[in-house]
């Protein structure tokens, strides 16, 4: 049984998250699966499962990614660059489906690649959430499904667990497609979970504790996440502190504008950083 389905009087506990997140983002828009409901197919849909599968659900996936690059860049780009940027278009929200409900509720949901569905260019996701773990105090802890966890460092485990579960299958069905060892996949998978929460938790108001947050949660010990969430801070030419981060990964834009690189990538330089981030970058 579902747990939006349930006929305890109480609205899904992972709900209210997902509403949150469409008011901040309306962009993103999540939707959970009624109790015998089918994810949607056709009509732009994928099911993550298709996307881990490799095959040509992947390749029609791709083709996106391929058509924009020559539309708004007139060149074509490599097979791994659109690859990358698929995986990227596809991980960035596919973690907020774990990381949201954590950080507003502290409700871990379980979503296994079987049990999403993705429509990138209305911005619509689909899930099934069956199961998810929250601490002692939480009342949601008496509903079918929930798994009680100890402490907030048990929680954490439950965040890396749950997204590793998703994203692991994705990555071993992108993998052939990117010319990248495993190390740099999961390093791309850190990135994904850290800009993700960081972004959203920016439109939240909450910023400053989503960073204290995703350093407990990465603290470059938690296989097979690479490295910490990369977060320090730069002065300014005024003595202003000026956030940023270091990315595991490079999402390899230079490819296509070698001059355009992200403020957090590892090519730009602090200088640069900093120029940037004070015009607001």
């Amino acid at each position: 049984m579902t747990l939006s389905a349930l006929s305890t009087g109480l609205a899904s506990p992972i709900g209210d998250a997902y509403a949150r997140l469409a008011e901040v983002f309306p962009g993103l828009r999540v939707q959970e699966l009624g109790e015998g409901e089918t994810a949607p197919a056709g009509a732009g849909w994928v099911r993550a499962s298709d996307l881990a599968a490799g095959g040509p659900d992947l390749d029609s996936f791709l083709a996106w990614d391929n058509a924009q690059v020559l539309r708004d860049h007139g060149q074509q780009a490599r097979p791994d660059v659109v690859a990358s940027f698929g995986l990227h278009r596809y991980a960035w929200p596919a973690c907020l489906l774990i990381t949201v409900p954590w950080f507003l509720h502290r409700r871990v949901p379980r979503v296994p690649v079987e049990d999403v569905a993705f429509q990138r260019a209305l911005g619509r996701m689909r899930v099934r959430v069956s199961s998810f773990a929250c601490l002692p105090d939480d009342p949601a802890s008496a509903l079918p499904g929930a798994r009680v966890v100890p402490d907030e460092e048990a929680l954490r485990e439950e965040v890396r667990g749950a997204v590793a579960e998703h994203i692991g299958p994705v990555l071993e069905g992108f993998g052939p497609r990117m010319r990248r060892g495993k190390r740099a996949l999961w390093g791309m998978a850190t990135d994904e979970v850290v800009e993700g929460l960081w972004y959203i938790a920016h439109l939240l108001g909450e910023e400053r504790r989503a960073v204290t947050e995703l350093e407990r949660l990465l603290p470059g010990t938690a296989k097979p996440y690479v490295g910490t969430a990369g977060f320090r801070e730069l002065t300014g030419p005024d003595g202003e502190q000026l956030p940023t981060r270091d990315r595991a990964s490079c999402c390899l834009f230079y490819t296509l504008r070698p001059e355009d690189t992200c403020v957090t990538c590892p090519r730009t330089c602090d200088a640069d950083r900093v120029e940037r981030l004070r015009q607001g970058a």
